[in-house]
């Protein structure tokens, strides 16, 4: 039996019961941020919730009240990606909860069919992910299409609320959230979730938090989130999904 394991800071509040809610953590880049919501409730009216922080973002949702069913979250202390996560994770009360970039738009309803497969026994349903590339020592992943895999990227990924929970959400050392997901995806897979690649309605617009941030802050913290999973996963090939 997993426990539980703590994350955050222990706050309690929640926002209200729903079965599905849409989960983004905003840092700059209000355009794309606008964009994105407007892609989504031209198909959807599942709950959307933006975490945000800093001194520099502070306005940075203001232009959200005219959407409805978007909750804002912003505070003055800066937050890194795993934090943010972790934030969402627990002020949200719902079943499942779909994790998400603001580059990242929708062209159709990627909602039902993502919920869908989780009847299927899923514990965690994306649009890209891959497998480990064993042959590259744990260093890198292959997409392999749709299918079961080891690790999902957040441009769009749904979890079992309640499971991500358990196995102790985003590691709050993810300043940085590349590769923070295949942390992630890894817990989920350590402790017996299976993971699903599907294709889904959405299209992918440019990824500023990787494009336009400082290169070395970018490198530096990406090279420090992979070296955790070096350091706890390289090796442990019974986690993993079937190679295909």
């Amino acid at each position: 039996m997993r426990r539980r394991k703590s994350i955050g800071n222990g706050e309690s509040n929640s926002f209200t019961p729903v079965s599905t809610a849409i989960a983004i953590v905003a840092d700059g880049f209000q355009e794309d941020l606008i964009t994105c919501i407007k892609s989504i409730r031209d198909f959807t009216d599942t709950p959307i919730y933006i975490e945000t922080s800093g001194k520099e973002n502070q306005t940075l949702c203001e232009p959200i009240g005219q959407f409805a069913g978007v909750v804002t979250t912003w505070q003055k202390n800066k937050l890194g990606w795993g934090h943010s996560v972790n934030k969402l994770l627990t002020r949200i009360d719902s079943k499942y909860v779909v994790i998400m970039d603001p580059s990242t738009q929708f062209a159709g309803d990627a909602i039902m069919p993502t919920i869908a497969k989780f009847a299927e026994g899923y514990k965690a349903v994306g649009w890209r992910g891959g497998l480990v590339n064993l042959a590259d020592d744990w260093r890198s992943t292959e997409d392999k299409g749709v299918g079961e895999v080891d690790v999902l990227f957040s441009y769009f990924m749904a979890f079992d609320r309640e499971f991500i929970l358990d196995v102790g959400g985003a590691n709050p050392s993810a300043t940085y959230y590349r590769n923070a997901d295949i942390e992630m995806s890894l817990a989920i897979r350590e402790n017996g979730g299976k993971l699903l690649q599907i294709d889904l309605p959405l299209m992918q617009g440019r990824h500023h938090g990787y494009h336009d941030v400082n290169p070395e802050y970018r490198e530096k913290n990406s090279k420090k989130n992979y070296q955790r999973i070096l350091e706890r996963f390289r090796g442990r090939e019974d986690i993993l999904a079937p190679r295909r």
